[in-house]
């Protein structure tokens, strides 16, 4: 055969490589057929026709007993490296299917997403949920997001949005603070405490929906929820709460809403996630249980107002 002649050589299957690597790991046949799945007769049939195909000898057999030849132990040693290679590849895109990153508002983090992080553990135990809070809107593909919570009018160029629910903006207080300040109708909230937040829906609106014609005190100002309804939580004064937000609270009792009287809110509560990403199991997972608690902690509000 001439230098410019190629010689072909017939490459052997990868199943009979994977089956040659375990019998040499394990020196017999039985112990690599249970592991692979089959009888120790079909490894002995896969070994012989691997040393069919490449032309060379991989074991001396002493009865039950395998010893590697000098060529059976140079082909185990780098088969072994690279099919480890390979199952750590697969291990490890198996386990990012089942990370999922999340971004939220601080509050949404603390006030909706933590009193309900042991039921998603107990539901979904296979899931390794990542939260990162943020007021920012973040970018999905550089900050290494699979998908966010957003409070806000919607949609969003890009995104898939799906609407989880709107919100009704009410005074809560504790029920300590209710009865220390004798409140009982709107009118009695100008001897409290008001606290302001960084919503739409504010105090001057809230008093001309429920008919009030004074100007409504001013109040310490809070820029971030989580803060506003600590304050509130503390018997500082009334805030303006997110039903959303609020809703374990109410549920619990350490907060009270005292009137009916509500503001729609202007923005809503989002699950959005980039469109020109296949989302994975885990990630719709996810999707599909943030969407019914978000529709039950609707129901907690409506329940602790009476429908």
């Amino acid at each position: 055969m001439s230098l410019g002649q190629s010689r072909l050589v017939r490459q052997p299957p990868l199943r009979a490589l994977e089956v040659f690597e375990a019998a040499a790991r394990h020196g017999n046949f039985t112990t690599a057929g249970r592991e692979i799945g089959i009888t120790p007769s079909a490894v002995s049939r896969q070994v012989s026709d691997l040393e069919a195909t490449i032309g060379v000898r991989l074991f001396t057999r002493r009865g039950a007993r395998l010893i590697l030849t000098s060529a059976g132990t140079r082909l185990s040693e780098r088969l072994a490296r690279a099919l480890g290679e390979v199952r750590a590849a697969v291990a490890e895109q198996t386990a990012l299917e089942g990370v999922v990153t999340l971004s939220m508002l601080p509050s949404v983090a603390a006030k909706w997403f933590a009193p309900r992080l042991a039921r998603f553990v107990a539901a979904h135990p296979d899931i390794d949920l990542r939260i990162g809070a943020s007021r920012h809107l973040v970018d999905f593909t550089s900050e290494g997001i699979d998908a966010a919570i957003r409070y806000g009018t919607g949609p969003w160029p890009g995104l898939v949005a799906r609407r989880l629910a709107a919100e009704i903006v009410r005074p809560v207080c504790t029920p300590t603070y209710l009865g220390d300040h004798a409140i009982a109708t709107p009118a009695d909230l100008m001897r409290a405490t008001l606290l302001y937040g960084d919503i739409a829906e504010t105090w001057p609106a809230w008093f001309a929906a429920a008919g009030c014609d004074q100007r409504p005190p001013t109040g310490p100002r809070l820029e971030d929820d989580t803060a506003l309804l600590q304050a509130a939580l503390d018997s500082q004064g009334v805030a303006l709460g997110r039903s959303l937000l609020v809703a374990e609270d109410l549920s619990s009792g350490r907060l009270v809403a005292p009137f009916d009287i509500g503001l729609s809110a202007q923005f809503s509560y989002w699950f959005v996630r980039p469109e020109a990403t296949e989302p994975s199991r885990a990630l719709r997972t996810v999707e599909t249980w943030i969407a019914a608690e978000f529709q039950s902690a609707a129901g907690v509000w409506k329940d602790t107002q009476g429908g």
